[in-house]
C-alpha cells in the first residue's frame, strides 16, 4: 500500500454494472479508494502505468486483450512496484486459476463470492498475500494426491499449536477469516496471528500456501 494510506484499485471488466457494482462496494470502505476503471485488457495496462494502483481487479475475458494476457504484462519481470492482481471472473474453470496464479495473480474469486470475501481479497493483494475463492480452493486442492501413509506427516511433526491446527483445517475447508473467528470464538486479529504464527512454521507463503499443505499432510479429511 502506498504512503497515503488508502488501497488505490484499478477495476477492469467489460460490464459497465459490474464496474459500478465493485465501486460501490469498494467505495464504502475507508481504507481502499478506486482510481480508475477499464473496459478491457488493454485499457486496464494503460491505466495502471498511469495511476499506479496497489491492485487490479481484473476480469479474464475481455476484449482487445484478455485478463490473463493483461496480468502478464502487469507482472512482468523487470517492472518497478507492480501491481497486485486480484481476478475476479464468471468463470471458473480450474485452468484459467492454475494460469492466473502461475502468472502471478494474488487472488481468484467468483463474481458472486460476495462483499465480504471481495474487500477481504482486495486488502490481502495489498499486504502481499493470496486470497481463493473458497469454492475453488476446496476443487483444487481435494485432487491433491493423498499422504503416502495415514500420518505421514503428523501436525507436530511442523510445531503447529492445536490451536493453529484448528486454524489450518478450516483454511483448508475454504473458510474466511471472519468465518474462522466465528467457528472457533475467537477475534478476527486472533485469527490473523495464527496465520501469521503458522505461515513462519510450515513456511508457507500466503494462505493458499497453508490449505495445499493441510490437504498434503492429511489433517484435513478428504
Amino acid at each position: 500500500m502506498t504512503g497515503r494510506g488508502k488501497i488505490r484499485v484499478l477495476l477492469a471488466d467489460d460490464q459497465a454494472m459490474v464496474r459500478t457494482g465493485f465501486e460501490m462496494i469498494l467505495a464504502a470502505e475507508d481504507d481502499i479508494e478506486v482510481v480508475g476503471q477499464a473496459a478491457d485488457g488493454l485499457e486496464a495496462v494503460e491505466l495502471a502505468e498511469r495511476h499506479r494502483p496497489d491492485v487490479v481487479l481484473m476480469d479474464i475475458r475481455m476484449p482487445r486483450l484478455d485478463g490473463l494476457e493483461a496480468l502478464r504484462r502487469l507482472t512482468r519481470p523487470g517492472l518497478v512496484d507492480p501491481p497486485k492482481v486480484v481476478v475476479a471472473t464468471t468463470f471458473d474453470d480450474d485452468e484459467y486459476v492454475h494460469r492466473a496464479l502461475h502468472d502471478g495473480a494474488c487472488g481468484f474469486l467468483l463474481k458472486d463470492s460476495g462483499p465480504t470475501l471481495l474487500v477481504e481479497a482486495i486488502r490481502a493483494a495489498a499486504s502481499g498475500e493470496a486470497l481463493v475463492s473458497p469454492s475453488i480452493t476446496l476443487r483444487l486442492f481435494r485432487g491433491l494426491p493423498a499422504p503416502a501413509a495415514p500420518g505421514a506427516r503428523e501436525p507436530g511433526s511442523s510445531g503447529l499449536s492445536a490451536r493453529e491446527t484448528d486454524v489450518v483445517r478450516l483454511v483448508a475447508n475454504g473458510l474466511t477469516n471472519a468465518e474462522i473467528a466465528a467457528e472457533l470464538s475467537i477475534s478476527v486479529g486472533t485469527v490473523k496471528t495464527h496465520l501469521g504464527n503458522v505461515q513462519t512454521k510450515l513456511p508457507a507463503r500466503n494462505r493458499v500456501e497453508i490449505a495445499a499443505w493441510a490437504w498434503r499432510s492429511g489433517i484435513v479429511e478428504r
